[in-house]
């Protein structure tokens, strides 16, 4: 299954936004889908961080998917299990 996620970023003082379709196990979104799509838009946003050498201030500022599902708290979260 696919879902859509749009990430809003800060980095080297701009604000900006990157959006995506992402493929997550049906089974486990199924079973929590807000964490699950949490897992997936954090390692996106880690890429994204190493892809465009984030500077300091690198922040999430929010974190969407399926056009309304605000799990920012969580994508936050998420680095203290992975």
């Amino acid at each position: 299954m696919n879902i859509n996620i749009k990430v809003y970023l800060h980095s080297k003082g701009t604000n900006f936004l990157q959006s995506g379709s992402f493929p997550v196990p049906n089974t486990d979104f199924k079973k929590d889908p807000d964490q699950t799509a949490a897992i997936a838009a954090y390692k996106w946003v880690q890429q994204i961080k190493s892809n465009y050498a984030a500077s300091k201030d690198f922040r999430i500022d929010q974190v969407i998917y399926n056009e309304d599902i605000d799990i920012t708290e969580l994508v936050i979260k998420v680095r203290s299990i992975i």
